[in-house]
């Protein structure tokens, strides 16, 4: 279990996030078209899992703008935004802003993605979504960089993150 705080007060997730240098835990969520992806369908492309609470907080929204404005420019990377939000309400943000350099996925169907991640709040008022977190993962699957926002109000440190890649 990891203890991270929102707007001061500790909340705990359900474990910790994959050991760099450990294979990634395979996953499959469903995309804003109902369908299904799972981690290995991105075999062969790095990875950047940008994991969130919900698309309709600031943040959140910030980081999935920041995500596709870097996304563009990363060859052969995929940027995978991962929360419990509905597939619709992530189809409606992505539309709205405009967003077409990253994937949105949700684990709502039965949040293994969040457990396998270590990454779901099991206290305070965000229990059952996902704490902020990003995951980089490479060609082969090995976790090349975690991160795990302390203060959940915070966004993640995107030049880490990307300088992983």
């Amino acid at each position: 279990m990891a203890t991270v705080t929102l707007k001061g007060n500790a909340i705990e997730t359900s474990g910790e996030l994959p050991k760099v240098g450990s294979k990634a835990p395979d996953f499959t969520l469903t995309t804003v078209e109902l369908g299904s992806k799972s981690l290995s369908d991105f075999s062969g492309s790095k990875v950047i899992l940008n994991i969130f609470p919900s698309v309709d907080t600031g943040t959140c929204a910030q980081s999935v703008r920041e995500f596709n404005k870097t996304a563009s420019a990363l060859e052969n990377t995929k940027v995978l935004c991962v929360s419990r939000d509905l597939p619709f309400a992530q189809a409606r943000f992505c539309g709205a802003e405009g967003l077409e350099n990253v994937i949105s996925l949700s684990d709502f169907k039965d949040g293994n993605f969040g457990k396998a991640y270590g990454v779901d709040f099991t206290t305070g008022p965000l229990e059952a979504l996902l704490s902020r977190s990003v995951v980089v993962i490479d060609e082969e699957g090995t976790v090349k960089y975690t991160e795990q926002v302390a203060e959940t109000v915070d966004e993640p440190n995107y030049k880490a993150a990307l300088a992983a890649i």
